[in-house]
């Protein structure tokens, strides 16, 4: 359950006194003060894409064709090629 604090006791008087020109007598969020985690950084899905996207593009570097890599890894011709020729970042 998320609780209200009363900004009379944790600000100073003259950061009180600057919010209240903006907003006086109401709800005011304050958000955390850590920056929002990309895409599947959080679940970890980010680096697991990036280490099958790794193995695709080495084992059709090593000669797999793409019609073998789709069977193997489920995945469309157009995706497997999107991989293979798209640089990771």
């Amino acid at each position: 359950m998320k609780t209200h604090k009363n900004a009379r006791d944790i600000l100073p008087d003259r950061l009180l006194r600057e919010l209240q020109e903006y907003i006086s007598g109401e709800t005011l969020y304050i958000p955390k003060a850590q920056e929002k985690k990309s895409w599947g950084e959080a679940s970890g899905a980010r680096s697991y894409y990036k280490k099958r996207n790794a193995e695709i593009r080495q084992k059709y570097a090593d000669g797999s064709k793409i019609d073998t890599l789709c069977e193997e890894y489920h995945l469309s011709y157009d995706t497997i090629r999107k991989i293979i020729y798209t640089e990771d970042t």
